[in-house]
């Protein structure tokens, strides 16, 4: 009778087994009733880094914060645009911070710069929005590229994309069509804003995002 019993409690577990679901989305799935085609692992991966990214920087939505140049290489022989300055990330534009943020970034009295940052249906895009005192845009605005791989929930990286190639081949910036932009968030603790190239260039400037400053006058261009 014993060895009955056990043959059936055991044949009853290789059932269970077999309808199992193979993965924690498709447990979830079949928990909340769900037995449609599941979304491909792939597109799950690829979506969530880029969200939680957002996510992260909008925690600080309406605060700004002080920061400092970490590297900048190789040295210039004039003068720098970014040393002896104060240097300030605002983060606002947060209407809608699951599809965009904007941050400006203050260096000294020049309000020019806005880092753009928008959910693409792959990933982000990070486009610099630059513009005069009077609000018009500058010659070279709106540049930048889009991730083309996942990234990280703390790191995001955005090559140079074909239409800031133009731009830059335009202006006379040939240096910059190779461009690497790249962030990283940290909440509570740090920001970081990377420019590099081949070639050894490297900027990179970091913000304390524990420790937030007065809110900076609204960008160029900016009304509110």
């Amino acid at each position: 009778m014993t060895i009955i019993r056990l043959s059936a409690l055991s044949a009853a577990l290789v059932a269970v087994a077999a309808c199992t679901p193979s993965t924690p989305q498709a447990t979830a799935d079949v928990a909340a009733g769900n037995t449609s085609t599941p979304v491909p692992a792939a597109t799950a991966t690829d979506a969530a880094p880029a969200d939680a990214f957002l996510a992260a920087l909008a925690s600080h939505c309406g605060q700004a914060f002080a920061g400092r140049i970490v590297v900048n290489e190789p040295a210039s022989p004039e003068p720098d645009a970014f040393e002896g300055k104060a240097l300030v990330m605002h983060v606002r534009g947060c209407d809608d911070p699951t599809r965009e943020l904007r941050v400006p970034f203050h260096v000294g009295d020049d309000h020019s710069r806005t880092w753009v940052l928008t959910r693409t249906g792959t990933g982000l895009r990070l486009k610099h929005d630059h513009r005069h005192e009077d609000g018009s845009s500058d010659v070279q605005t709106m540049y930048g590229g889009e991730s083309t791989t996942a990234g990280t929930a703390v790191r995001q990286e955005f090559p140079v994309d074909a239409e800031s190639i133009a731009l830059f081949g335009r202006t006379g910036a040939d240096v910059s069509t190779t461009n690497t932009w790249a962030m990283e968030v940290e909440p509570g603790s740090r920001f970081l804003y990377e420019l590099s190239r081949p070639g050894g260039r490297m900027f990179q400037v970091e913000f304390d995002l524990a420790t937030p400053v007065a809110e900076p006058p609204a960008p160029w261009g900016t009304a509110d």
